[in-house]
């Protein structure tokens, strides 16, 4: 099932991707996609809602696409995730997972503008698979329970200002907090249709030039490791986005170092969960 939130910002409907292509209004369920949603059976209604098709139709014709889950409570990143972006960028493989937070405001729309923050000399980009998590779930005893937790899948593009991250501050999240810097979407895609986490191919262009080329089979940590690592250690609420990681071929690890600029466009795509894309401008 593919789930989405249609509308202008902060005033967004719930709406489902029928199979036949159809965009189905989700109001009759629930008021919004959100962590009460994930947690309370939302999914299975919404399943059984298509099913009944007593869904109206929406015209998709104009619509904006918001990000799919509303207000996450939080936004957990895994870095250095994939060998070859550690490698890009000259650190060590690291031998638990990197963790950091983003401000959960910077969640857009998947074909918003993204704002480049004044004084930014080096803004990058970063296609990732996110994870939503679709229950309450802290200690889990063993990574086989992880994926159980899923509500579903999306793309991400965990925006990154590197001097702020790098050069101002000794954590990461100056530069990742920036207003704007997470596009999330299209989708909300759930596990059944989304299919395997560690088989899915990642794709990123700048300008129409292919920069990011990967797989999530090369990462690391895997899906279900990451959240049984996080779960011991905070706890993991319904709407939370989980930010996996990137491969190689960003701005950083380029000989030329390519930032953004301006006028940049930005496309993104996973397997079987969409599409991204979002010109830059400045702030």
């Amino acid at each position: 099932m593919k789930l989405l939130r249609v509308g202008p910002a902060r005033g967004e409907r719930p709406a489902v991707l029928a199979a036949d292509g159809r965009l189905l209004d989700l109001s009759p369920v629930t008021d919004d996609i959100d962590g009460r949603f994930l947690a309370g059976g939302g999914i299975e209604a919404a399943r059984a809602a298509v099913a009944e098709g007593t869904l109206p139709e929406l015209d998709a014709d104009g619509l904006r696409l918001g990000p799919p889950v509303a207000r996450p409570g939080k936004v957990v990143c895994i870095g250095l995730n994939y060998r070859d972006h550690a490698e890009e960028t000259g650190a060590a493989i690291p031998p638990r997972p990197v963790v950091f937070l983003k401000d959960p405001s910077t969640v857009v729309g998947p074909y918003d503008d993204v704002l480049i923050p004044r004084r930014s000399v080096r803004t990058d980009w970063e296609v990732e698979l996110a994870v939503v998590v679709g229950r309450r779930t802290r200690y889990l005893d063993s990574p086989q329970e992880a994926l159980g937790a899923v509500a579903g899948y999306a793309i991400s593009n965990d925006v990154s200002e590197r001097e702020f991250q790098l050069d101002f501050s000794g954590q990461w999240d100056l530069g990742k907090s920036c207003e704007t810097f997470n596009p999330l979407g299209p989708w909300l895609v759930t596990p059944d249709e989304a299919g395997d986490p560690q088989a899915l191919g990642l794709r990123l262009d700048v300008n129409g030039r292919r920069r990011q080329d990967g797989n999530t089979k090369n990462m690391i940590f895997d899906v279900a490791h990451v959240l049984w690592y996080l779960s011991q250690y905070m706890v993991l609420e319904p709407g939370d986005v989980i930010n996996t990681g990137t491969p190689a071929g960003v701005a950083l690890g380029l000989p030329d170092h390519p930032y953004l600029r301006a006028g940049d466009t930005v496309d993104l795509a996973i397997d079987g969960l969409g599409s991204q894309r979002q010109t830059f401008v400045q702030a």
